[in-house]
């Protein structure tokens, strides 16, 4: 099983088409073999779950993340655990072993309140004022 995580400085990054990194990890039998960090190079909203599906990803946990990109992971075969937040790597023990608090409902909608080129990080450390959470 591989499972990529949004990832900045050690924490799940809150927004799924801005993250510059994915930390992606190589799980089975209810164990983490090996992860790596892998640079999305650029990447964007649309190309992103693409992306995700070339590096033979199957989970993405992620904080915040918009509808279009979540058509997208799910036509990837990609199952989505959305609205977590806090360290990647204890995010993904937690998933192994069944206990991962996530929202199955995320969203992240302020795109339609703010326009295109909105950055998530103008809502403070808090990341999309809450709009991302459901």
């Amino acid at each position: 099983m591989k499972i990529a995580v949004t990832y900045e400085n050690g924490q799940i990054f809150q927004h799924f088409g801005h993250t510059a990194q994915f930390k992606v990890y190589e799980a089975q039998d209810g164990k983490i073999l090996s992860s790596q960090v892998v640079d999305t190079k650029g990447s964007g909203h649309g190309a992103l779950a693409g992306f995700l599906a070339a590096q033979g990803v199957d989970t993405l946990i992620c904080g915040g993340i918009g509808g279009g990109a979540q058509m997208a992971l799910a036509e990837a075969n990609i199952r989505l655990l959305g609205g977590v937040q806090g360290d990647a790597d204890e995010a993904v023990k937690a998933f192994l072993s069944g206990s991962l608090v996530y929202n199955p409902d995320v969203k992240c909608s302020h795109h339609e309140h703010h326009g295109e080129g909105h950055d998530c990080s103008s809502h403070g450390g808090h990341h999309c004022g809450g709009h991302c959470h459901g």
